[in-house]
């Protein structure tokens, strides 16, 4: 916040919007929301859950926890699209140019989540949370790409 008054700073203002968005997840085992903005302006919108048109897993459990996968390991046993990729598709599938933008996520971003973030042209990433994903974090750094943590 500025001091003196109330009011959120920028990146203050849009991760406030990502938690929100974060609060519509269908992910049992971690919320997450994402936010992409160029400009000072929103461009598209994500939330970890189930592709469009398939049972979420609050309606039908989650694989993963059956499985007792740990967090950050075999994301290709989820029936759920993580919050940034989400956003980015939002985006693709509306015709909005992201090359530029910063993605604001209420988690860092996984190493998958972070070679789609280098190939849509994001420039920089904003987080409140880390992620044990040490060569996510490697990914960015290599690619230019700064990262923000809250």
């Amino acid at each position: 916040m500025t001091e003196g008054n109330s009011r959120p700073d920028w990146d203050e203002y849009f991760m406030d919007i990502a938690s929100l968005v974060a609060r519509r997840s269908t992910c049992q085992r971690r919320k997450v929301g994402a936010l992409l903005v160029k400009e000072r302006r929103i461009l598209a919108t994500g939330y970890n859950g189930a592709p469009t048109g398939l049972r979420h897993c609050l309606e039908i459990g989650c694989l993963r926890e059956q499985l007792q996968i740990p967090s950050g390991e075999r994301h290709e046993l989820c029936r759920g699209l993580h919050a940034e990729q989400n956003a980015i598709i939002q985006a693709a599938l509306h015709g909005v140019g992201i090359a530029g933008a910063t993605l604001y996520c209420t988690n860092h971003p996984c190493v998958i989540c972070a070679k789609m973030i280098i190939n849509a042209g994001i420039v920089s990433v904003v987080n409140l949370d880390g992620y044990s994903d040490k060569l996510a974090a490697e990914i960015l750094g290599e690619a230019g790409i700064q990262v923000k943590t809250l």
